[in-house]
């Protein structure tokens, strides 16, 4: 039998600039080795000096390293710790009115800091989360996500095994970190006042003393490996513009048999033939060839002449 449980303690104080977490966490839960601490990241961020008296429009730009997507009022954007959210992250929820809550600047060190401390103060081996809320493309509603972790792993790796079926599982990765993150936060509420939360069952997922594992922010994909970088409407403009700096978002090079499909598919008459390394196109608008290509990592050369910049 598999059991996991979850504690989520009431009775932690309003964190302040300054504030030692794991001081309001001690006195609350008992550790044990092998434990797995939750922390949410509203609180890391408070303790931190994250939070300014300011708005969620007036931080933004800030926050942002480039925008995604935008619908009215939503602003998706990739932040500086490459998490890809809505507002960067930033959140005016559970502060006083007129203030707003900046992510923490490094997660996985603030997660490493709070391990450190609690095997100073109590002996105890254990792996610390630093959660945050994320939407997900193509579903409704939010889960917690890990955002920052240390002594944890992050995924489990069962690529090259077999299942019971024998078949063998090929990229399978489940984000365990994440997982528990979710978990965490069914205990915890959004409204409940309890920011900490120890998960505990998992010690298989904690690593040994003195080793962090490489955090949460190995989870994230690398600018360009992800196939939805832009939303449908900015990738439009982003390829028709073809700036230089938004290539790297688009992706590797496509094959020469992506590239003419896709020109058969916008001009069915245009004619695309190979030579050499490349393509020459012709039967189609320039314009509409230049774009075409800065979507799939290629590039006009010359008078109908396509190249992948990967060939540079």
């Amino acid at each position: 039998m598999s059991e996991l449980r979850v504690v989520a303690p009431d009775g932690v104080p309003e964190v302040r600039p300054g504030d030692d977490l794991v001081a309001l966490l001690l006195p609350l839960v008992e550790l044990t080795d092998g434990d797995i601490v939750v922390v949410t990241s509203k609180v890391v961020s408070k303790a931190e000096g994250r939070l300014r008296t300011s708005t969620t429009a007036a931080e933004l730009p800030g926050e942002t390293l480039r925008v995604v997507a935008r619908r009215g009022e939503t602003t998706i954007v990739r932040n500086h710790l490459g998490l890809t959210m809505a507002a960067a992250g930033i959140d005016n929820s559970n502060v006083a009115a007129g203030s707003v809550v900046l992510l923490p600047e490094d997660p996985d060190a603030s997660a490493r800091a709070i391990r450190v401390a609690i095997q100073e103060r109590t002996g105890n081996n254990v792996g610390v989360i630093i959660t945050d809320t994320a939407g997900r493309a193509w579903r409704e509603g939010q889960t917690d996500i890990a955002i920052g972790a240390a002594g944890v792993r992050v995924l489990e790796q069962f690529a090259g095994r077999t299942d019971s079926y024998g078949n063998e599982l090929a990229v399978t990765a489940p984000a365990v970190a994440d997982e528990l993150a979710s978990t965490a936060e069914l205990a915890q509420g959004k409204l409940g006042g309890r920011p900490f939360a120890v998960v505990r069952g998992r010690a298989d997922l904690v690593l040994p003393p003195r080793d962090d594992g490489p955090g949460a922010a190995s989870v994230i994909r690398r600018e360009g490996g992800d196939l939805f970088g832009y939303g449908a409407r900015e990738a439009v403009v982003r390829a028709l513009a073809g700036r230089a700096g938004d290539q790297r978002t688009f992706g590797s090079s496509a094959s020469s048999g992506e590239v003419r499909a896709a020109f058969h598919v916008v001009a069915p008459d245009a004619s695309v033939k190979a030579e050499g390394n490349g393509l020459h196109v012709s039967g189609i608008a320039p314009e509409v060839a230049a774009a075409l290509a800065f979507a799939h990592g290629w590039q006009r050369v010359d008078d109908g002449m396509l190249r992948p910049l990967d060939s540079r």
